[in-house]
This record gives C-alpha cells, sequence and structure tokens, in this order.
C-alpha cells in the first residue's frame, strides 16, 4: 500500500514518543541499578542506613530524569531537523521551480521522489508547467497563423485602395467584387476566431434536450443546399426518423453545415456528397461522404488542428482558413462525441454521439 504524508508524520511522532519513554525506562533502570548496586557495596557488613539507601535512590532518580531529558532533546534536535529537510527540500524545490515558470522558463520541471502528497504534487506541478508549455507553443503558433492569414487578403486590399487612389486601375465592378470577397473572407475568419475562443472559455455551455436527428440534418441540408445547386453537386441524406438524440440543435446545425460546406469545396462538379445517421447500441453515427479528391494518409491525424492545410498549393479561396474543422471537433467533444476521417474514394468524415434512451422521451 501507498505510503501517504500523513502516515509517515503520524509514525515519526508515534516513533519519537515510543523513543523517549523507551530512552526514560532504560536510563531509570540502569540509573536505580546502578546506585542500588553502590548501596549494597556501601552496606556490606555495615548496618543498614535508610538516610544512605535514600540518598542513592534520589541520585539514581535524578540522574534517570537529566539523563532522559538530554535523550529526548537529542532525539527530538535530530528528528526534527531530518523532518525539515526531508519536507521543506521539495517544497523549496517547488517554489523555486513556480518563480522560474512565472519567469517564462516553462519547460521547468521538478523532481521528486516517493510516491505520497508531495510527490504527488510535484507531478501536478510538472503537468502544469508541461500544459502552459503547450498553451504558450499553441498560442505563438496561433498568432503567427492568424497573422498569415491576415496578411494576404490585407495586401490585396491595399493594392487594390492604392491603384484605384492613383487612377492606376478603374474601379470596375470585377474589381470592387475582388475587394469585396477578400473582406468577406477577413470577416468570416475574424467570426471563427472568435467562436473558437468562446468555445475554449469556462463560460462555453451547450444548451441541450431532445432532439429529432433527421430534423437537424434537414435543417443543415437545406442551409447549404444553394450552393450545392450552384455548383451542380448531388446532397443526399438518410436518417431515420425515430433516431433521437440529446443534443444542442443549432450547434448540432453548425457541424452539419459546416461539413457539408468543407466537402462541398472539394468535391467536383456533379459530384455526390451523402449525409446518413446510423443507430447504433449505445450511440448514433452520422457520416458525410463525398466523391472528392480525397485527403492525403499523412494528413488525416492533423485536419482537425486549427489552421491546418494538407495541401499547401491551396489558397485560402480554395483551401478556407483551416478553422472550420477544428471549431466541428471542439463542438463534437463538447456533446462528449468522437470525431475522425477516412479518405480512399473520396473523404468519409464520421461522427459518434451518445444516445439517450428513447423511452425516457415523452
Amino acid at each position: 500500500m501507498t505510503k501517504r504524508l500523513h502516515r509517515r508524520l503520524a509514525i515519526l511522532i508515534i516513533a519519537t514518543a515510543t523513543c523517549i519513554l523507551l530512552i526514560s525506562t532504560i536510563s531509570v533502570s540502569l540509573a536505580v541499578h546502578y546506585h542500588l548496586s553502590m548501596f549494597q557495596d556501601q552496606a556490606a557488613g555495615m548496618d543498614h542506613d535508610l538516610s544512605q539507601f535514600n540518598v542513592h535512590l534520589e541520585q539514581a532518580l535524578l540522574q534517570s530524569i537529566v539523563w532522559t531529558l538530554a535523550g529526548s532533546i537529542l532525539l527530538a534536535v535530530l528528528i526534527g531537523f531530518y523532518m525539515a529537510k526531508r519536507i521543506s527540500k521539495p517544497l523549496v524545490d517547488m517554489k523555486q521551480a513556480a518563480e522560474r515558470m512565472s519567469g517564462g522558463q516553462l519547460n521547468t520541471r521538478i523532481r521528486v521522489g516517493g510516491s505520497d502528497e508531495l510527490a504527488e504534487l510535484g507531478a501536478s506541478l510538472n503537468d502544469l508547467a508541461a500544459q502552459l508549455h503547450k498553451q504558450e507553443q499553441l498560442r505563438v503558433t496561433m498568432t503567427e497563423d492568424i497573422a498569415h492569414e491576415l496578411r494576404t487578403p490585407l495586401a490585396t486590399l491595399k493594392s487594390h485602395m492604392r491603384a484605384f487612389e492613383d487612377r492606376i486601375w478603374e474601379p470596375t465592378p470585377e474589381r470592387i467584387r475582388a475587394c469585396y470577397e477578400e473582406i468577406e473572407r477577413l470577416t468570416k475568419l475574424v467570426a471563427e476566431l472568435e467562436d473558437l475562443t468562446h468555445l475554449d472559455s469556462p463560460a462555453f455551455q451547450l444548451e441541450r434536450k431532445e432532439e429529432r436527428l433527421d430534423l437537424i440534418l434537414e435543417q443543415g441540408v437545406e442551409l447549404v443546399s444553394a450552393a450545392y445547386l450552384e455548383k451542380k453537386v448531388t446532397l443526399l441524406f438518410r436518417c431515420d426518423p425515430a433516431i433521437h438524440i440529446h443534443a444542442d440543435r443549432s450547434r448540432m446545425v453548425q457541424i452539419l453545415v459546416n461539413l457539408l460546406s468543407n466537402a462541398l469545396k472539394f468535391t467536383p462538379e456533379k459530384g455526390t456528397v451523402m449525409v446518413e445517421a446510423i443507430k447504433e447500441a449505445e450511440g448514433v453515427l452520422i457520416r458525410v461522404q463525398d466523391s472528392g479528391s480525397g485527403i492525403r494518409r499523412e494528413d488525416l491525424p492533423f485536419i482537425f488542428e486549427r489552421f491546418y492545410r494538407g495541401d499547401k498549393s491551396r489558397n485560402r479561396r480554395t483551401g478556407g482558413s483551416g478553422l472550420g474543422l477544428a471549431i466541428v471537433h471542439k463542438l463534437v467533444t463538447a456533446h462528449g462525441g468522437a470525431i475522425w476521417a477516412e479518405s480512399s474514394r473520396g473523404t468519409t468524415i464520421t461522427i459518434r454521439l451518445p444516445q439517450k434512451n428513447h423511452d425516457s422521451l415523452s
């Protein structure tokens, strides 16, 4: 069984008290025995003198008390310094490590042996430092990615405005439209960043209730149907009306719209995108399958990361900002589900959501 700190302290206190009693017993026994022996040697062949006996007994008791006091003080000092060193050293190390972390040295780690609460505290601080280091790296990476995403549309807008100002270009409808599209991309990027920030905040909560999954899928399909008609891509969906889920309806529609919009980008004209829901014993599978170009195997583990685009040659018009799937992953995780991607002929995004007992609905 793992020894805890309070158990070790209790054992040390009990051991200290036991040692003091043992020292007291031994010192009294030895002192009394010594003085009684002296008295017997002195009284040999002489009349018994009780006053002499009392003197030796008093000396024995006084000496035993003095030896007990000295031994107890020495034992208390040794144990006190030992315990102070054993307890204060890891705490001092943790304090110094925390100060280094607060100073920005997030790669600092604490070495604490054993398996008691101090060791667990050290391990917790190490985990905290690792998380802070990871978050700092994500922050730096995200800042660089945001700057990279904003730089191109802003540079395009600046060059267009300068050309209009210098009368190098005439403000034709086509060029004004190009500026408008860049502004739209900037607006969408900012909205997605705001959404991700909201999803990461502690205040974020889902408004979950029992919903018919087929109605959610139908609403999502209707929202993107015009874009599919414009590109001449067939959009199909299949779902049993009896399937219910415990979910936030608006967020589920957002998940579906993001997935369908992403599938439309990479599905060629006259292609097909299929949405279907399958009931399982303890949950529901939602699949979005397209007939597009697919995703390279080495890119599949990273497609749900922020700003990730597998094909670096894609521009922002064809590749998007790289935030849509990250938002989808956050929302699916918030629902207690899981999401993954497979790619062979086209790409299939699968979501598994927990399902509440249908019998409880009324």
